[in-house]
Parts: structure tokens; C-alpha cells; sequence
């Protein structure tokens, strides 16, 4: 296992069991499961997931895997990463450090500016 492959499969694998959870779809699927959402095939995951559990960032239990503490917190950074481009503002929406948020009236002037008008 090259470093390289290690890190794109961790990236891979982590963000996807953290996000499996967080959605409520599983907190600790199978091999099969997991290979069936990332679309590779069983036999290709397997040995990487054992590997991640030796790394200690998932524990192994009953044929099922389930993030632990370090797992979580590489998989949801990579997660954030992966989706950071579609979480921020979005087009014409103004963000968290924006001036409109002193107070209504700012918010109002604000929302104006952006849009032209308000009814």
C-alpha cells in the first residue's frame, strides 16, 4: 500500500462512513455496504478497511464498521473539504461577515442592494 493510494482511499472511505451517519442511513455498515455506496468492489475495500482499523480509525465489530474518534474527525474534515465550495454563500447571498448583520435596518438595506428591491 503506497501512501499516495492510502491517503485517496482514506479520503474516500472516512468522509463517506461520516456521512453515512450523520444523514442517519448507518453508523456502522458492512464491507458490502460500504463498497456497494463508494461503487468498488468488496475485495478491493476490504484489506484497506482493515488497514484504517490497525491505523485505529475505525473499529471492527461483527462484520460492521464504525468510526472511532480520530476516524470521525479526519472523515469529517475531509468531508468539509470535499463539499466546502457548495456549503458557503451561495449567488447574491451575502455571508457571515457581512455588514448587514449589525441590525434590520442594515439587513434590510442589504437584501435591497442585492435583489434591487423589496416589497
Amino acid at each position: 500500500m503506497d501512501d499516495l493510494e492510502l491517503l485517496r482511499m482514506r479520503d474516500e472511505v472516512l468522509p463517506a462512513l461520516y456521512w453515512m451517519n450523520a444523514e442517519g442511513l448507518t453508523s456502522a455498515p458492512s464491507s458490502m455496504e460500504l463498497a456497494r455506496f463508494l461503487a468498488i468492489s468488496q475485495e478491493a475495500l476490504d484489506p484497506w478497511l482493515g488497514e484504517f482499523v490497525a491505523r485505529g480509525w475505525l473499529e471492527a465489530g461483527e462484520g460492521r464498521f464504525r468510526l472511532t474518534a480520530a476516524g470521525e474527525e479526519l472523515g469529517k474534515r475531509a468531508f468539509a473539504e470535499d463539499f466546502s465550495d457548495m456549503t458557503g454563500s451561495t449567488h447574491g447571498e451575502c455571508d457571515e461577515s457581512c455588514w448587514c448583520h449589525s441590525s434590520p435596518d442594515e439587513a434590510r438595506r442589504c437584501l435591497e442592494e442585492r435583489v434591487g428591491h423589496v416589497h
